[in-house]
């Protein structure tokens, strides 16, 4: 199914303003119904898993959902605030039938989100998504549970703990990070307990910040989406590597020494050429989305591997990767999937690879992570109102000559956002010239096409 199939759900759930259409407690309340009554089909002892980043709306949502799992018959355990992929851990952990994750990931604190899996850990597909949907907009009261069939609601106190040990349990076996100093911006959200955990009982001299959560400064200043707050950490303190983590910790941004930044496709190169090596590589291939650097691609096809690109969004990317059986995949924007730790993306987990390979090679971060020079890049957002700029035939004539001047030298990519009434423009070029030239003549006409409309 197609984005546009769905009403509520977007690339990565539902999202939006808190106490706002969508993202309201009646919505949330429904939304638990139709999630209840959509897992549960008659059957007893059914559960879900709930856990959450730090917002201040996290309450309300978390409220109003347990009210309507519970009310379709369903039993609730309660994580409180965990990383998302540590929802997704739980969910097949405990056995639990879905598992719903609020957040709004790196938005601002006033928006929020709710994501939702299955039982076996994986981010719902669109056709469970747009059938819950069609749950929420039937006749709900018909078929909510008897008063002798309510569920209940528990809190599972060691859910941290269980996500500590798991994180842990993916750095390589026997190797410390004793020696090294590392900056962990934790951005006041859902890792904000875990990751400085998880380093300093890995040996590691920590320096944790957004370590501080009130309900209203997630990702305010910092996390992986304020890029120059972690480098100006990794100077200040001078230590051996920063790590970035984003709102809800499904993805992560790298610094080395020197303060310079290293993004998903980097840390994509190092973990498939490590484990490439090590024969933990399955199927010599990697998936990344149409938006990784076409460096990348090249440097994987020097060392013997294929690149398998999917429409963006981390989700596309692990469906991908089961219909292949790969275990590595990930996005440039750091949502990176290592399969055999994780069924989602991780940030944590992922950094502890990145770390594993610096002490393996007792190198600095700037000398091992830094595996190919990215083709120069181009990324340009342009608002629409109405119809899809990409539907006009003067859009897509301006395409097949931006095409046809790039003439193979590059590659362009033209999507409509997931979230927002918005044109995604990308464009590569080893000529930086000709990617200028190009970039501006495809987005003046999209810019007209959509004043037009």
């Amino acid at each position: 199914m197609s984005d546009k199939a769905r009403r509520l759900f977007g690339t990565d759930g539902i999202r939006g303003r808190a106490n706002s259409a969508p993202m309201t407690a009646g919505m949330a309340l429904r939304l638990g119904q139709a999630i209840g009554l959509h897992f549960k089909r008659g059957n007893r002892g059914c559960r879900a898993v709930i856990g959450k980043d730090t917002r201040l709306s996290g309450y309300m949502l978390e409220t109003a959902l347990v009210a309507g799992l519970t009310s379709a018959g369903m039993d609730v355990t309660l994580l409180g605030p965990v990383p998302t992929p540590a929802v997704a851990m739980l969910t097949r952990s405990l056995r639990a039938d879905c598992g719903v994750m609020i957040s709004a990931s790196h938005n601002p604190f006033q928006d929020n989100g709710i994501k939702l899996f299955g039982p076996d850990g994986t981010k719902l597909s669109d056709d469970t998504e747009l059938a819950i949907e069609s749950v929420m907009d039937s006749p709900l009261a018909e078929h909510l549970a008897a008063p002798t069939e309510l569920g209940r609601a528990t809190r599972l106190d060691d859910a941290v703990g269980r996500y500590i040990e798991a994180a842990k349990f993916s750095f390589p076996r026997g190797r410390r990070l004793d020696g090294l100093k590392v900056v962990v911006d934790c951005a006041n959200g859902a890792a904000y307990r875990v990751a400085p955990t998880v380093l300093w009982e890995l040996g590691a001299d920590v320096i944790a910040v957004g370590v501080a959560p009130d309900g209203l400064n997630i990702n305010r200043d910092c996390g992986s989406t304020v890029p120059d707050f972690l480098r100006s950490q990794v100077i200040q303190h001078g230590a051996d590597l920063g790590i970035s983590l984003d709102g809800d910790a499904d993805r992560v941004l790298i610094a080395d020494e020197r303060g310079q930044l290293i993004d998903g496709d980097q840390i994509l190169a190092l973990i498939a050429s490590c484990w490439s090596v090590s024969g933990r590589l399955i199927g010599n291939a990697v998936v990344a989305t149409v938006m990784s650097n076409l460096g990348l691609e090249r440097f994987l096809a020097g060392t013997g591997l294929d690149l398998l690109r999917t429409r963006v969004g981390d989700r596309y990317v692990a469906e991908r990767m089961r219909e292949c059986g790969l275990n590595v995949g990930g996005e440039q924007s750091g949502h990176i999937i290592l399969s055999e730790f994780a069924t989602t993306g991780d940030g944590l987990i992922a950094a502890l690879q990145v770390l594993g390979a610096i002490t393996e090679r007792q190198r600095l971060a700037s000398e091992v992570c830094r595996l190919f020079t990215p083709i120069p890049q181009r990324l340009r957002s342009i608002e629409f109102a109405g119809a899809s700029p990409l539907r006009s035939r003067r859009t897509q004539d301006a395409m097949i000559e931006a095409d046809a001047v790039l003439d193979g030298k590059g590659r362009l990519l033209l999507r409509e956002s997931g979230t927002e009434p918005v044109i995604r423009v990308m464009v590569e070029c080893e000529d930086e010239w000709l990617l200028a030239g190009v970039m501006e003549s495809l987005c003046n006409t999209i810019s007209a096409v959509a004043s037009v409309h």
